[in-house]
């Protein structure tokens, strides 16, 4: 069997599993494009499970792509919040507001249009066309390079461009159409999700590939495949947190509207880690006039190239003329205020110290 009827077999044997087999979640409840768009940007980065709440909640807020694009930004981060990469929910919004003003609330059904779409790159595009569309377009990610790479224990860096665009090229070749399009793109999910794993060891005696795979067959070792390049170590950067509370709420501040976690809600904070008179000193600065101060919670956020290590300060102000802040009651800043979960250790804090 040659390369190319091989794979051809393959996209079949997952097409069928797929129909057969394949998992019953919310957005497979049809194919209309919104609902696999707002799906598809909500799983980048993010497990199934942790995707199935927030996908149901925006559909009630947002039941229509012009409602999302009708949406105010505090209300969107609110409902994003938690689900990280907050650039993300932006880009749902802009691309919705594109899809509203130009294509007139109807999706564009070719993947070159679904790219105009901020947000939207091949995989997206490829996934929407394919399973909404029926077009014989493939979408290539994690686990489509995955499942390729042990299939034909291909040792090519996973992250060249010049790899994906040649598996894209091979897939779109031997693609199917329509119903059989768009069982394929999920069974890729599928055998990518539940057998052909990103961390430990595959299940290939289970995986309906395992009688055409290199690896499944026992031909290759699955530690080697897919192949990737190290990742440079991230960078850690230590910051002070000011929990700023006149006893009742605290007071927050809405971050820049560019860069890292951008129009969120945060409490403020410093580079380095202060001493209980420096966080003093800094909260005066702000403009806050200081009772006291004390040790509190501390925390530690993961983004993808850089870590935030935190210490944080519980600091009582007196009555303060701040402009520049909110004051916020602890509910308010559970129902209100889109906080980013990079605080999330200080929320539970101040709900433990309630």
């Amino acid at each position: 069997m040659d390369k190319r009827e091989a794979l051809t077999t393959a996209l079949g044997l997952m097409a069928d599993f797929y129909r057969k087999n394949g998992r019953s979640l919310p957005w497979r409840r049809d194919r209309e494009p919104y609902h696999v768009f707002l799906s598809e940007i909500m799983l980048q980065q993010t497990r199934v499970e942790a995707v199935i709440p927030y996908y149901e909640r925006f559909l009630t807020l947002f039941p229509t792509v012009e409602a999302l694009a009708a949406a105010s930004d505090d209300l969107l981060f609110k409902a994003w919040e938690g689900l990280g990469y907050y650039s993300r929910a932006r880009n749902l919004k802009r691309a919705a507001e594109r899809i509203v003003s130009v294509y007139g609330g109807r999706f564009p059904d070719t993947p070159e249009a679904l790219l105009t779409l901020p947000g939207v790159g091949k995989y997206t595009a490829g996934a929407i066309s394919s399973i909404c569309f029926g077009l014989p377009k493939s979408a290539v990610d994690g686990n489509a390079l995955r499942i390729y790479s042990r299939l034909f224990a291909d040792g090519t860096c996973i992250t060249d461009e010049a790899f994906k665009s040649r598996l894209a090229s091979e897939l779109d070749a031997v693609y199917p159409r329509g119903n059989d399009a768009a069982d394929t793109t999920q069974g890729f999910m599928e055998v990518g999700q539940r057998f052909c794993l990103p961390n430990g060891a595959p299940k290939c005696v289970d995986c309906p590939l395992s009688s055409l795979c290199a690896v499944g067959r026992g031909d290759a070792d699955y530690t080697l495949y897919p192949h990737k390049e190290k990742k440079k170590p991230r960078r850690i950067l230590p910051r002070t947190v000011l929990l700023l509370t006149d006893g009742e709420g605290f007071y927050l501040r809405q971050r820049p509207k560019t860069g890292l976690l951008a129009g969120l809600w945060e409490f403020p904070s410093a580079d380095g880690h202060l001493s209980k008179d420096e966080a003093v000193r800094a909260a005066s600065e702000l403009g806050f006039s200081v009772a006291g101060a004390l040790e509190a919670a501390v925390g530690k956020h993961i983004f993808t190239h850089l870590e935030w290590h935190m210490k944080s300060y519980l600091i009582s102000c007196k009555k303060a003329d701040v402009s520049s802040f909110v004051l916020a009651s602890p509910r308010e800043m559970e129902e209100t205020y889109a906080i980013p979960s990079a605080f999330r250790a200080f929320l539970n804090y101040i709900n433990e110290q309630k």
